[in-house]
């Protein structure tokens, strides 16, 4: 049926719920898991005159997110470990991260893509939009959200 889940995640409080729930699916199933976490670029600077400082704030930012999404995924791996579920971790910096989410899911050779979604209302999906309503838009792939 799903042999490859992607799932991406961000360190957050639903991460856990993600990783949780995904494992236990996987298990289920006899999947694999890809653990995905898509970082930002390191913004521009405020002015031209911060700008020669610029170079230094982005190797800081750099390392700051590849820890993090390190941190993050050794996490995902223990847990799918302990569980005995094949896990892959993964770490891209993007500019979009929908895109850079369906990219990995083709790469990768995944069946269906886990997510977990915050709960930001109506209003809150309009204002700031919706990961997840975006990529069940942009993608052929089943796409279990856990709310």
């Amino acid at each position: 049926m799903y042999e490859h889940l992607l799932v991406p995640v961000d360190g957050g409080e639903l991460s856990e719920r993600a990783m949780t729930a995904s494992i236990e699916l996987a298990k289920k199933l006899g999947a694999s898991i890809t653990g995905f976490i898509a970082e930002p670029f390191t913004p521009p600077p405020a002015s031209i005159a911060h700008g020669y400082h610029y170079s230094s704030e982005v190797d800081r930012h750099d390392a700051q997110v590849q820890a993090h999404a390190e941190k993050v995924l050794a996490r995902f791996e223990q847990l799918s470990r302990e569980a005995g579920v094949p896990f892959h971790g993964l770490c891209i910096q993007s500019g979009n991260v929908d895109d850079a989410i369906l990219e990995a899911a083709k790469e990768h050779h995944c069946d269906m893509i886990v997510m977990a979604k915050r709960n930001l209302g109506p209003f809150g999906d309009v204002i700031w939009g919706s990961h997840t309503k975006r990529l069940m838009s942009r993608t052929k792939l089943p796409v279990l959200v856990l709310h």
